[in-house]
């Protein structure tokens, strides 16, 4: 029988779950105009989000607007902003602003903020 003995370092390589959070994540700030608030729009981000494995926040804002941050994989992110884009049957979205920012370490999961 043969072993053959991995080096931590090309083990690490292979396994993402060995790798650095921030190495594969991306982390975006969003803010969603339009008709938002009062049609459940936080509750769904946050189930979208948790659908696509991301990590972060959403809130309403003074000014009628929702907004918030996510992070994760990069196509996670993206399938995020599209259905922020397009919002709950009840919402009607006018525009959607994004921006992209450093990753936070260490942040698990994905809460509405009051």
């Amino acid at each position: 029988m043969t072993t053959t003995m991995l080096r931590r370092h090309d083990a690490d390589e292979r396994d993402p779950r060995l790798q650095s959070s921030t190495s594969m994540a991306k982390r975006v700030f969003f803010r969603v105009h339009g008709e938002v608030q009062g049609v459940s729009f936080r509750y769904f981000t946050k189930r979208q989000a948790i659908a696509c494995g991301l990590t972060g926040w959403v809130r309403n804002t003074s000014s009628g607007n929702v907004e918030g941050e996510a992070q994760g994989e990069e196509t996670g992110v993206e399938g995020l902003l599209k259905d922020l884009d397009e919002g709950p049957s009840a919402a009607h979205v006018v525009k959607l602003e994004k921006e992209s920012m450093d990753v936070v370490d260490g942040e698990t999961d994905f809460v509405v903020r009051r």
